[in-house]
């Protein structure tokens, strides 16, 4: 199951956080599964 725990949410905040910190912009997090996939851009969560 790809979708995204609230352990996986929290650390993406912390990666965009720190990325535009450094002038990085994240454009969007995958989380790949065997059987499918999750976008936090697709899901609104970034």
């Amino acid at each position: 199951d790809p979708t995204p725990s609230k352990a996986d949410i929290r650390m993406t905040e912390e990666i965009v956080t720190i990325s535009s910190l450094m002038g990085i912009v994240v454009h969007d997090h995958l989380i790949i599964g065997r059987h499918g996939h999750a976008s936090f851009k697709g899901l609104r969560l970034i």
